[in-house]
C-alpha cells in the first residue's frame, strides 16, 4: 500500500475530529437557543439534557452515512486511488469554506456545504478520467454523478426551508389564538393536553422514526408502530396529557419540561442528521482503505461503498463524547446566536440589518393585503383576534426575547421536522430549518411590527441568500482543490495541507479576542450613586478614547502608516456604533431614571446624543485620512503638517482638562474650556486662510487640500460638541444628587 494513502487516512481522522468540534461550537445554539434564552432550567441542567439527545442521536446516523458514501456520485465508476484523493479533497475544501465564512461573519449550513463539496469533488475527478480516456465524452459525466438522488436531496433541503416557516408560523398563529400572551389561565384548563401533543409529536418522531435504523427498537413494536400509527399516537398523547396534568397539579411547570424535552429532541435530531457532515467522509475513506487493504488492489472500483453503511457503534458513540465535550467546553459554543434572536424578538431593538427595496416593497404589500383583509373580515372577529394578540407591557415581558409558548413551539416544530427528515435520510439543513421555524413563528406572532418590518426580513433574505453562497463556494473551491490533487499529486496534497494548517491555526490559535459586551449604563433597580458612577465612568472613557485615537489618526497620516490609520478606523467605527447603539437605548434608559424619580432625564438625552456628535466627527477624520492614504494619494506637505502639529497640541490640551474636570467631578473651571476652544477656532480659522493662499500658489494638491480642510473642520465639530457635552454633564450630576 502506498504511503501516500495511509498519510490521507490521519489527515482524514485528524480533520473528522476537527470538524465535530467546529461544527457543535458553530451549531450547538441550534438546540440550545430556545431553553437559555427563555431560562427554563440551570445552565447545566439544559447543556445535560442536550448532551443526552447527542448520544442518543449519534446512534441514529448510522444510515445518513451513505450520503457521503453515495448519495452524490457513483462509487463504481471510481478507483480506490481516485476515492481517497476525492474524500481528503472534500474535507480540506470544508475546512476552508467553513472558515472562511466564519471569519467573514457569513451565515452558512454544514449540510449544503457537504453535499456541494460531494458534487464539486465528483465533478472534478470525473473531469480527470474523461480528459484522460479518448472513449469518454462531457455527455458522460451522468454516469458519474448520481443526478437522480443529488436532485432528491437539494431539493429536500429548499423545501425544508418553505416547510419549516409555514409550519413554524401555522403552529404559532394557532398556539396564541388559543392561549394568548397571558396564556397562564387557560394554560391551567388546556396545558397539559397541548403539551401533551409536543411531546408525542417528539416521541415518535424522535424515539422511533430517529431510531428505527439504529437496531435499538425490535423490529415486530416497529411493525406494530407502522401498521397502528394513529392508535399510536392517540394512546402517547392521552399517556402524555394524563402525566402533564399530573405533574401540573404537583407544582411542576409542564411548560418547561416540554421544553426541555425538545432540547433533548432537537439535539437528538442534530446528532441523527448532522453528523455525515462531519465524520461521514472520513468514515467512508476509512471503509475504502480496508476494502483496498483486503484486496491488495489500489486500482480496485469502489462498489461496495454503494451498500449500506455499517459504522462501529463505539465510534460513533466516540464521536458523540467530543461533540458532548465540545458542548460543555467550548466557548464558541456558548455564544448567543444574536441573528436569529434579533430576527425573531418581541421587543423593540437595534436593528442589525438595514432595509432593502425588495424587503420594503414586501411590507407595503403585506400592509396593503392587510388593508383588504380587515375590510372583508367582520369587525367581531377581527377585534376577538386582536385581543388573542394582545402584546405584553414591558414589565410584563421582562428581557427575555420571547415566552415560553414561542419556544415550546420553535423547538417542537423543528425537532419534529428534522427527525422526519432524518427518518426519510434526506439531510437536511438543521440550522435553516430552526432558523425558519423560528421566523415563522416571529411573523405569526406578530413579533415583525411596522417599525422592525423591513429590517427583519432583510435579515432573513440575507440568511437564505448564505446557502446560494454556501452552495456556489462549495462547489468551486472543492473542484478546484481535487482537481489540483489529482493534477498536482503529492505536492499538491502537502501545499493544500499546509494552506489548511495555517487557516486552522490562524482561526483557533491564533483567533482574536472577542469583544467584552459592554455593559447597560443603567440597569432596573440601581441606586443613584451607581447611575453617576456608571455614566461617569463611559462618558470618561469614551474621551479618553477620542482623544488617543485622534492624535494616533494624526501622527500615522503624517508618518503615512497605512495600519495604523486602519486601525484608528476600526477604533473610531466602534466608538461610534456603541454611541449608536446608546442612543437607540435611550427610552428603557429614560424609564430607568424616571423610576429613580430624576427630575432632568433630557440631560442624559443630551449626554448620549453629544457623544454620538463627537464620535462621529472623529470617525470623518479617520476615516478620509485612511482612504487618502489607502488610495496611495501624495501626503500632506510641511506645512500642512506643522498646522496640524500646532492644532492636536491644543485639541490635545483641551482634552486633557476635559477628562480632569470628568474624572474629578469638578466643573467650576468650565469656562475655562469655552476661551480654549475659541483660542483653536481662531487658530484653525487663520490655518485655512494659509491653505487657501498656498492653493492659489499651486503649493497644493486638491486631494490633500480637502483632506486638509475635512480634518479641520471636523475637529471643530467634535471639540465644540466636546464642550456641549461638558455642560450636560455637568447638570446630569447636579441633579441626579437632588
Amino acid at each position: 500500500m502506498d504511503p501516500i494513502f495511509i498519510v490521507i487516512v490521519v489527515i482524514l481522522a485528524l480533520l473528522a475530529i476537527l470538524d465535530l468540534i467546529v461544527g457543535v461550537a458553530n451549531d450547538a445554539i441550534n438546540f440550545l437557543n430556545a431553553a437559555m434564552g427563555a431560562k427554563v432550567a440551570p445552565h447545566r441542567i439544559i447543556l445535560a439534557v442536550a448532551a443526552a439527545g447527542i448520544i442518543v442521536g449519534v446512534l441514529t446516523s448510522s444510515g445518513m452515512m451513505e450520503v457521503a458514501r453515495s448519495g452524490v456520485f457513483h462509487p463504481g465508476q471510481f478507483t480506490f486511488a481516485e476515492i481517497m484523493i476525492l474524500f481528503v479533497g472534500i474535507m480540506l475544501s470544508d475546512v476552508i469554506l467553513l472558515n472562511t465564512f466564519n471569519s467573514l461573519g457569513l451565515p452558512t449550513s454544514t449540510t449544503v456545504s457537504l453535499v456541494f463539496e460531494l458534487l464539486g469533488s465528483a465533478v472534478a475527478i470525473a473531469s480527470f478520467k474523461i480528459w484522460n480516456d479518448a472513449a469518454l465524452t462531457v455527455n458522460d459525466l451522468g454516469q458519474f454523478i448520481n443526478s437522480g438522488k443529488a436532485m432528491v436531496i437539494i431539493s429536500g433541503i429548499l423545501v425544508s426551508v418553505a416547510i419549516a416557516f409555514t409550519v413554524g408560523g401555522i403552529l404559532m398563529y394557532i398556539s396564541r389564538v388559543i392561549f394568548t400572551f397571558r396564556y397562564h389561565k387557560m394554560f391551567n384548563r388546556l396545558g397539559a393536553m397541548w403539551c401533551g401533543v409536543s411531546l408525542t409529536g417528539i416521541v415518535y418522531f424522535a424515539m422511533f422514526k430517529g431510531l428505527k435504523s439504529s437496531g435499538l427498537i425490535p423490529a415486530d413494536v416497529t411493525a406494530f408502530i407502522n401498521d397502528n400509527t394513529w392508535l399510536f399516537l392517540i394512546g402517547v398523547w392521552v399517556v402524555c396529557s394524563i402525566l402533564l396534568e399530573v405533574m401540573r397539579r404537583v407544582r411542576m411547570n409542564i411548560m418547561k419540561f416540554t421544553i426541555l424535552a425538545g432540547t433533548f429532541a432537537l439535539a437528538l435530531a442534530f446528532a441523527g442528521n448532522d453528523l455525515v457532515n462531519f465524520i461521514g467522509v472520513p468514515f467512508a475513506g476509512f471503509d475504502s482503505f480496508k476494502l483496498a487493504m483486503a484486496s491488495g488492489d489500489i486500482n480496485m472500483t469502489m462498489e461496495a461503498l454503494a451498500g449500506p453503511a455499517h459504522v462501529d457503534v463505539w465510534m460513533l458513540l466516540a464521536a458523540g463524547l467530543v461533540m458532548v465535550l465540545t458542548l460543555f467546553f467550548s466557548r464558541d459554543a456558548m455564544k448567543v446566536a444574536q441573528t436569529q434572536l434579533d430576527l425573531s424578538s418581541q421587543q423593540e431593538s437595534e436593528e442589525r440589518f438595514s432595509s432593502s427595496v425588495f424587503s420594503r416593497n414586501i411590507v407595503r404589500s403585506a400592509v396593503k393585503l392587510n388593508a383588504a383583509y380587515n375590510k372583508m373580515m367582520p369587525a367581531s372577529v377581527r377585534e376577538w383576534v386582536n385581543r388573542r394578540f394582545e402584546p405584553l407591557s414591558e414589565e410584563e415581558r421582562g428581557d427575555a426575547s420571547y415566552d415560553l409558548i414561542r419556544a415550546a413551539v420553535n423547538l417542537t416544530a423543528a425537532s419534529i421536522l428534522i427527525c422526519l427528515g432524518t427518518s426519510l435520510k434526506l439531510p437536511l439543513s438543521t440550522t435553516y430549518v430552526v432558523f425558519m421555524v423560528a421566523m415563522g413563528s416571529s411573523l405569526a406572532d406578530r413579533a415583525w411590527g411596522r417599525d422592525s418590518a423591513v429590517y427583519r426580513i432583510t435579515g432573513v433574505l440575507v440568511v437564505i441568500s448564505g446557502w446560494f453562497v454556501t452552495a456556489l463556494a462549495g462547489f468551486a473551491i472543492s473542484f478546484v482543490i481535487c482537481s489540483l490533487l489529482v493534477w498536482g499529486g503529492w505536492i499538491a496534497l502537502v501545499l493544500v495541507v499546509l494552506l489548511c494548517g495555517y487557516i486552522l491555526c490562524h482561526n483557533l490559535i491564533f483567533k482574536p479576542k472577542a469583544k467584552v459586551e459592554e455593559q447597560p449604563i443603567i440597569s432596573a433597580g440601581v441606586a443613584d450613586a451607581d447611575v453617576l458612577y456608571n455614566c461617569t465612568e463611559m462618558v470618561c472613557s469614551t474621551m479618553e478614547n477620542i482623544s488617543s485615537i485622534y492624535n494616533h489618526m494624526l501622527v500615522a497620516l503624517f508618518t503615512e502608516n497605512r495600519r495604523e490609520l486602519k486601525e484608528t478606523v476600526t477604533q473610531s467605527e466602534q466608538l461610534y456604533k456603541d454611541a449608536t447603539k446608546r442612543k437607540y437605548e435611550i427610552m428603557s434608559t429614560i424609564r430607568m431614571l424616571q423610576e429613580q424619580k430624576v427630575e432632568t432625564a433630557h440631560f442624559y438625552v443630551q449626554i448620549v446624543d453629544y457623544i454620538a456628535e463627537v464620535t462621529k466627527a472623529l470617525l470623518h477624520c479617520t476615516r478620509p485620512a485612511y482612504e487618502h492614504i489607502d488610495n496611495n494619494h501624495r501626503g500632506l506637505t510641511e506645512e500642512q503638517i506643522m498646522d496640524l502639529k500646532m492644532v492636536n497640541d491644543e485639541v490635545e490640551n483641551i482634552f486633557n482638562h476635559v477628562n480632569i474636570m470628568l474624572k474629578q467631578k469638578d466643573f467650576s473651571r468650565i469656562d475655562d474650556i469655552l476661551v480654549m476652544r475659541d483660542a483653536l477656532f481662531g487658530i484653525i480659522a487663520e490655518r485655512i486662510k494659509s491653505q487657501i493662499r498656498r492653493i492659489k500658489t499651486g503649493e497644493a494638491s486638491t486631494r490633500g487640500s480637502a483632506l486638509y480642510f475635512n480634518i479641520l473642520n471636523e475637529t471643530k465639530t467634535m471639540i465644540l460638541q466636546s464642550r456641549n457635552l461638558l455642560k450636560s454633564q455637568a447638570y446630569f450630576l447636579a441633579n441626579l444628587n437632588e
